[in-house]
């Protein structure tokens, strides 16, 4: 499994949940988006999930997401 994250920072452009969404169809058989805003100053933020595919897959896709970041947080 490959897992491509962009950060911010790595941002050449700002691209819209529309255009990822577009350009990830047409080149995946599933996908998983997940996008959040600035928080508000009570500390709330919108958040939002979609996804094309396989709902199977895309909760495993989802799942092994979950674990990796785990995986990562726990100490050496």
């Amino acid at each position: 499994m490959v897992i491509d994250v962009v950060k911010k920072t790595d941002r050449k452009k700002k691209r819209s949940p529309q255009d990822l969404r577009q350009q990830l169809a047409e080149s995946n058989a599933c996908f998983v988006l997940i996008t959040c805003g600035e928080p508000s100053k009570d500390g709330k933020m919108q958040v939002e999930m979609t996804y094309e595919g396989d709902p199977s897959l895309a909760a495993y896709l989802i799942e092994s997401a979950y674990g990796l970041i785990e995986n990562q947080n726990e100490p050496p």
